[in-house]
C-alpha cells in the first residue's frame, strides 16, 4: 500500500518480538519512538553546527585576528576530523556496553567544554589544540545511528537512519548561516569588535549542546524495553512468550487500525501475516513476497530475533566483526561519500570565495551552507530508495549496487567540478547541488545497509564506519592541505578515488553467509 501520512504522528505498530517500531512517528514528541527519533537527528544537529563552527569564520575574521597561514588554517581542519575518527572507533564499543544514550549525551557534555573555551584562543596552536577536542562532538554520529536502529525495525530502519543523519548533517551547513549572523549582529548591534564578537558567538552553541544532552537523558529511554542493562532478560522474555504461540509478522505500515490517539503504541501486527505453530510443530506460514519476514518460519523469525539483539563481545569476536569483509566494505565506500563531505565543507566557504571574491565571508558562506542543508533532502532519500530495493527484492544485494552507483556518479561530478573549476557562479552552484544528491544519497544508502550487517554487534559496525568516513575526510583535508588553494585539483582527485574504491568491493556479498538476523 501508499504512503499513510498519518503515520507521521500516529503511534507505530510494533514488531511483538523485539519491540521496534514499523513506522516513523517523527511529528509526535509524545510517543517514546517519536521523542528518540527527535532527540537523535536534533541531538546530531546540534554537535555538527558546533563542530563545524570554526570554517564559516575562519576565512576572514578568525584568519586575521590569529594572524594563520594556510597550512595552520588546514591543520586545525585535519586535527579536528582526527578526535572525531577516535571518538567514533571509541563510541561504537561504548554504545553495545554502555547503550547509545549515555553514550550519545556524554558525547555531547564532553564536547560541549572545549566549545565554552573557544573564545581563550590566542594563537594557530591554541586553535589547533582547541578543535582537536571540539572534534568529540563529531562522535555522536555514532550514538545517534545506533539508538535509532535500537527502536525502529527493519522496514524502515533505512529510512529512519536516513533521516536522523540527513538532518544532523544538516548542521553542517545550518553553521554557515548561523555563525555569521550571530557574529554580525553581535558586532552591528552589540558594539562588540571583531576579536571579541568570533568569541562570544560560541557561546550560543555550547549552552544548546548542554541543554539537549541534559533533556536526553530526562526524557528518553535506552531501548523500547527500558534500561540498557535489562535488554537481554526482556529480549529473552519476549522469545520465550512467542515460542509454541502464535507469531504476528509484522506487515504494512496499515493493515489494521489502531489507537489514533498517538500516544499508545499497539503490541500487534498484520493478521495477514501470522504464522501459526502447530501442535505438531510443523509451521503453518501465509507469506507476502513483499515482506522479507513473512517468507520465514516462526522458529526462523525466533532465531533470527536472537542473532539482532546487541551483546557485549568478547575480543576475538570483535576483531571478527571490525576485519569482516562486509564491515570493511561499509567503511571502504563510507570513505569516500561521507569523507568527501567532511573534506569539501570545510573549504567549499573558501573555494567559492577565491571563483567569486565579490561574495565576501557572509556571501560566501551562505552559498556554501547550501552543500550542508542539502542533506536534509538527499540523504533520507537515499535510506528511502534503499528501503524500497529491499521491499522489491528478494535479498540485500539491491542496497548495496545503489551505494556503488551513487558513489561512482558522485565520483563522475567531483571530476567536472574539479577538471571546469567554473567561474561562472550558476554553473558552479549548479554542479555543486548535483555533486550533494548522490554523495548525500549515498551516505543515506550506506547506513541503510548497516543494521543487516553483524546486528549483535551494531555499535561495532556503525562505530568502524562512522571513523572510516572520518578517515575518509582526514586523507582528503591533508590532500587539500599539501594543495593550498587548488581545491579544484583536490576535487577531482577526490573523484577519482571514489570510482576506484566503490568499483573494488563492488563484487563483496552484502551479509556475511550464513549470518543469523539481519536479512
Amino acid at each position: 500500500m501508499g504512503f499513510d501520512i498519518t503515520a507521521l504522528w500516529k503511534a507505530p505498530q510494533i514488531n511483538p518480538i523485539n519491540r521496534k517500531a514499523r513506522s516513523i512517528p517523527g511529528l509526535n514528541p509524545f510517543n517514546v519512538y517519536g521523542r528518540v527519533f527527535f532527540f537523535s537527528w536534533w541531538g546530531f544537529l546540534i554537535a555538527f553546527w558546533s563542530w563545524y563552527a570554526f570554517p564559516p569564520l575562519m576565512s576572514i575574521t578568525i584568519r586575521k585576528d590569529l594572524k594563520l597561514s594556510q597550512n595552520e588554517v588546514a591543520n586545525s581542519n585535519i586535527l579536528s576530523l582526527l578526535a572525531t575518527l577516535l571518538v567514533r572507533l571509541v563510541a561504537g564499543p561504548a554504545c553495545d556496553r554502555f547503550g547509545p544514550r549515555v553514550t550519545f549525551a556524554g558525547c555531547l557534555l564532553l564536547g560541549a567544554i572545549p566549545t565554552a573555551l573557544a573564545g581563550l584562543v590566542q594563537n594557530a596552536t591554541g586553535l589547533m589544540f582547541l578543535r582537536f577536542f571540539v572534534g568529540i562532538l563529531g562522535g555522536s554520529f555514532v550514538p545517534c545511528q545506533v539508538w535509532t536502529t535500537a527502536f525502529f525495525d527493519k522496514n524502515v530502519v533505512g529510512t529512519a537512519n536516513a533521516i536522523t543523519g540527513g538532518l544532523g548533517n544538516a548542521g553542517g551547513g545550518i553553521t554557515y548561516f548561523v555563525m555569521p549572523a550571530i557574529y554580525d549582529s553581535l558586532v552591528k548591534r552589540q558594539g562588540l569588535t571583531p576579536r571579541q564578537a568570533w568569541r562570544v558567538s560560541f557561546v550560543v552553541p555550547f549552552i544548546l549542546i548542554v541543554a539537549t544532552a541534559i533533556a536526553m537523558l530526562l526524557l528518553c529511554p535506552d531501548t523500547p524495553t527500558g534500561r540498557w542493562a535489562d535488554r537481554h532478560n526482556i529480549a529473552k522474555e519476549n522469545l520465550e512468550t512467542h515460542e509454541g504461540e502464535v507469531v504476528d509478522i509484522p506487515g504494512s505500515l496499515m493493515d489494521k487500525k489502531h489507537d489514533d490517539s498517538g500516544t499508545q503504541t499497539p503490541t500487534t501486527a498484520s493478521d495477514e501475516k501470522m504464522i501459526e505453530k502447530t501442535k505438531s510443530g510443523i509451521p503453518s506460514t501465509t507469506s507476502m513476497p513483499t515482506d522479507h519476514e513473512a517468507q520465514l518460519t516462526s522458529q526462523q523469525i525466533l532465531e533470527a530475533a536472537r542473532g539482532e539483539v546487541v551483546v557485549k563481545p568478547t575480543f576475538r569476536e570483535a576483531m571478527k566483526v571490525l576485519f569482516s569483509l562486509q564491515t570493511l566494505t561499509l567503511g571502504a565506500t563510507y570513505f569516500n561519500s561521507f569523507g568527501a563531505e567532511l573534506a569539501i565543507n570545510s573549504i567549499l566557504g573558501a573555494y567559492y570565495l577565491k571563483n567569486f571574491p565579490r561574495l565576501g565571508q557572509t556571501g560566501s558562506g551562505n552559498w556554501a551552507a547550501m552543500f550542508g542543508l542539502l542533506n536534509v533532502f538527499f540523504r533520507p532519500l537515499g535510506g528511502v530508495i534503499s528501503d524500497l530495493i529491499y521491499k522489491a527484492t528478494p535479498n540485500l544485494w539491491g542496497k548495496k549496487m545503489l551505494i556503488h552507483a551513487l558513489g561512482i556518479i558522485t565520483g563522475c561530478f567531483m571530476i567536472a567540478i574539479g577538471m571546469i573549476n567554473s567561474q561562472n557562479q550558476s554553473t558552479m552552484f549548479g554542479l555543486i547541488a548535483g555533486m550533494a544528491f548522490f554523495l548525500e544519497a549515498g551516505n543515506g544508502a550506506n547506513f541503510s545497509l548497516v543494521p543487516h550487517v553483524h546486528p549483535s554487534a551494531n555499535g561495532i559496525v556503525s562505530g568502524l564506519t562512522g571513523a572510516a568516513g572520518n578517515l575518509g575526510g582526514i586523507v582528503f583535508a591533508v590532500i587539500f592541505r599539501y594543495n593550498g588553494t587548488r581545491y579544484d585539483r583536490v576535487i577531482w582527485i577526490t573523484g577519482l578515488v571514489s570510482i576506484g574504491m566503490n568499483l573494488a568491493v563492488s563484487w563483496i556479498r552484502p551479509i556475511p553467509k550464513n549470518q543469523i538476523g539481519g536479512h
